[in-house]
């Protein structure tokens, strides 16, 4: 029979040793505030410049995710502070049911509610880490990846496509993604005032992104193209259609016609890179926004460009980070089996 103690039921028990209540470490952690990862009450006196400072030092996205894990583990019942064999608990019942990397993020997310709320740490203890690498033997550590368009696949796709407003709109984001080898954050981010268009070619600045939480920014160069489908030659007619001097460069489009101000979502991406995929007779199964930046990077390595190149293009951090792009695009190059039969 379970232990009680470690049913989400009766998670309440076990954290009354605790001598910490939940309305306690939510004065304490502030939870509900707009910018809740640091203490509510401290015994520093802070200046409102520098309150300001820490409401900032959280980038909006990792909020939302600390958000949602610190909910998705209120709403399975527990508690805070948590006790070692509540997040064990939390750790098994996910075990299956959740993608590993989803879990491990979690706990990460109750391991820093407690580092920055002062208290004890459950997920540092023996135990904890002990269940994390019991997860991680018996699941796998695998993320399941996007497929790469590859750069045939995104021609086929283009030249299925026609002149309307909307067309223009979704050739430029599938030119503009793959020849910048874009995160899906960083396509739907980019506005009018981030692009530079020369003799030579488009110069986009990335203001912020996965790996520049800081905003330090970095610049891209994309030239013009040598074949009829040139990202520059798309950008510039898109300007032109939609009538954009100014605000996002890539957004919704209403059934009559009318391009919204608002900017598109990364869904909006991943939808309708399936359906133009589907358009052109190819499966779009597996297939999301991010399967434009893979798609560049295989399809680089394919065509030898160095991962210095690469990476300058895509902004990866390391060959390392790299490496995956390459071992997909040199699956079939000096490949062993092809001397043989």
């Amino acid at each position: 029979m379970r232990d009680p103690i470690l049913t989400p039921d009766n998670l309440q028990l076990s954290e009354a040793n605790t001598g910490q209540t939940e309305a306690g470490i939510t004065e304490r952690f502030a939870i509900n505030c707009t910018h809740d990862l640091f203490p509510s009450t401290s015994p520093i006196q802070l200046t409102e410049a520098a309150s300001d400072l820490l409401a900032h030092a959280i980038a909006p996205n990792t909020e939302r995710a600390y958000h949602s894990d610190l909910r998705h583990f209120r709403d399975w019942g527990g508690v805070l502070p948590a006790t070692p064999a509540t997040i064990c608990a939390h750790i098994g019942d996910q075990a299956g049911r959740l993608a590993v990397a989803t879990i491990l993020r979690r706990i990460a997310t109750l391991s820093g509610v407690h580092s920055a709320s002062g208290l004890s740490n459950p997920c540092e203890t023996e135990i904890v880490k002990a269940a994390l690498r019991g997860l991680k033997r018996k699941h796998g550590t695998a993320q399941k990846q996007a497929r790469p368009l590859l750069r045939d696949e995104l021609l086929l796709v283009l030249d299925r496509m026609g002149d309307s407003l909307r067309d223009r709109r979704d050739r430029t984001l599938l030119l503009l993604g793959f020849a910048g080898g874009f995160r899906r954050s960083e396509l739907v981010a980019l506005e009018r005032g981030d692009l530079e268009i020369t003799r030579q070619g488009l110069i986009a600045t990335i203001r912020r992104s996965k790996t520049d939480q800081d905003g330090a920014g970095r610049r891209i160069g994309i030239p013009r193209g040598r074949t009829r489908h040139c990202p520059v030659v798309a950008v510039e007619a898109w300007l032109t259609v939609s009538g954009i001097y100014a605000g996002p460069l890539f957004r919704p489009i209403t059934r009559h016609g009318h391009v919204v101000p608002e900017a598109l979502t990364g869904d909006a991406v991943s939808a309708l890179l399936r359906e133009r995929l589907d358009a052109a007779g190819i499966d779009p199964k597996g297939y999301s926004g991010h399967s434009l930046r893979a798609g560049f990077a295989t399809s680089a390595v394919q065509a030898g460009v160095s991962t210095l190149q690469i990476r300058a293009q895509t902004g990866h951090s390391s060959d390392a980070v790299l490496a995956r792009y390459v071992r997909q695009g040199e699956l079939f190059t000096g490949n062993a089996a092809g001397a043989l039969l």
